[in-house]
């Protein structure tokens, strides 16, 4: 590229970010570790983010939404997981729930569903892995089996759904034609919590995250209307991977604001830590520590703001770009993560510093919305094909 505009930061993005930084730092960063420790979903976060609009900016003016652009969204969700990564999940999951709508669905779905989103009434979820159907999505055996009346009637599970129970509405993808050509014979589906059939798991118990509920689906016979899908017969593979080249860079945004968060714990505890009759701080490795942490930090930053840049405009080349964010700022997180315990020492061990949750959160960052090995495969594929 020899455009080097591929970005800007504007004055509406920087009062963007010094606005949530408020927000997070005064109503959500003060719930973060008992909200860990609890297992229990944010509450403080979402009436904070719900009253200030940040609980689902992406979603367009027409749609009763905000209208953040891509960047704004990332922003919001980069300074949100600096405080609190379960939070984050508020915002980057409400997009990945919508993105199928946004990218595919019937004026009338967009105008039945995203305003009540928008408006804070309720949240989006998205149903694509399976138990059996992780990193090989076409491999999925959920069905959604059309009847003579039009409707659908779904039968099968998903499993590691972010929010699940929490949220109103979800994304399912399920196999329309069982005899289809394998990845051609799915479809999306809008499928509502309160639908007949529609039941949900036990709340899987996880390493980090632990104010996100993560559940499965269970799908018994669930009718679902025949308005309710999105996009095309057929499409909904297609349309559930174009969704991931998007929301991967919010992946991306979340792991930059996890690694931002324990860096600035980081770098005020080193300032007050004494030994040897210093601070360390003064210490050479720790400057060098600190120095490969800050570095690798801001690479992925602009690597997270400029594939934000290629998915507000739609380049051919996000997919590329959507990954290598995704699957670099990620990498960095988990390393600046278990840096920042390594400076805190023995107490960066202990629960009463928030070091070793970070850490904890930033794991699985490198694994949901696509393992790193996968985003690897994306990106070599992007590469190859020139």
């Amino acid at each position: 590229m020899t455009d080097f505009d591929l970005f800007r930061i504007n004055e509406d993005h920087e009062a963007l970010r010094e606005a949530i930084r408020e927000i997070a730092d005064e109503q959500i960063a003060p719930h973060a570790a008992a909200v860990d420790e609890e297992s229990r979903f944010p509450e403080e976060a979402l009436k904070a983010l719900v009253a200030t609009d940040m609980h689902a900016p992406h979603i367009a003016e027409e749609y009763d939404g905000v209208g953040a652009d891509a960047l704004a969204t990332c922003i919001v969700i980069e300074e949100v997981a600096r405080a609190c990564a379960s939070s984050s999940l508020i915002p980057a999951v409400n997009k990945l729930g919508t993105m199928p709508l946004i990218l595919a669905a019937s004026d009338e779905i967009k105008a039945k569903y995203l305003p009540p989103v928008a408006r804070g009434e309720a949240m989006f979820s998205y149903g694509l892995s399976e138990a059996g159907a992780g990193s090989d999505t076409a491999g999925m055996t959920c069905k959604a089996i059309e009847q003579p009346d039009g409707s659908f009637v779904l039968n099968g599970q998903k499993s590691w759904i972010t929010n699940a129970g929490v949220s109103e509405y979800y994304t399912v993808l399920a196999v329309t034609d069982p005899d289809g050509q394998r990845g051609r014979n799915v479809t999306a589906f809008v499928v509502e919590k309160s639908d007949e059939g529609f039941t949900f798991g036990a709340k899987e118990k996880k390493l980090g995250i632990k104010g996100s509920p993560t559940r499965e689906l269970h799908f018994d016979n669930c009718v679902i209307p025949g308005d309710r899908m999105v996009g095309e017969r057929g499409e909904g593979l297609k349309i559930a991977l174009r969704t991931l080249d998007h929301t991967r860079v919010t992946i991306g945004a979340q792991a930059v604001g996890i690694a931002q968060g324990a860096l600035d714990a980081a770098l005020a505890y080193v300032k007050e830590r004494q030994q040897f009759g210093k601070a360390i701080a003064e210490f050479q490795g720790v400057q060098f520590m600190l120095a490969d942490m800050g570095m690798k930090l801001e690479v992925a930053r602009q690597m997270v703001y400029v594939a934000a840049a290629r998915s507000e405009r739609g380049d051919t080349d996000l997919p590329f770009f959507g990954a290598a964010a995704k699957c670099f700022a990620s990498d960095a997180a988990m390393e600046i993560t278990t840096d920042a315990v390594q400076l805190f020492g023995g107490y960066g061990y202990t629960k009463d510093f928030p070091v070793e949750r970070m850490m904890r959160d930033a794991k699985i960052t490198q694994i949901y919305e696509g393992t790193n090995q996968v985003q690897r495969i994306v990106m070599a594929r992007q590469l190859l094909k020139g």
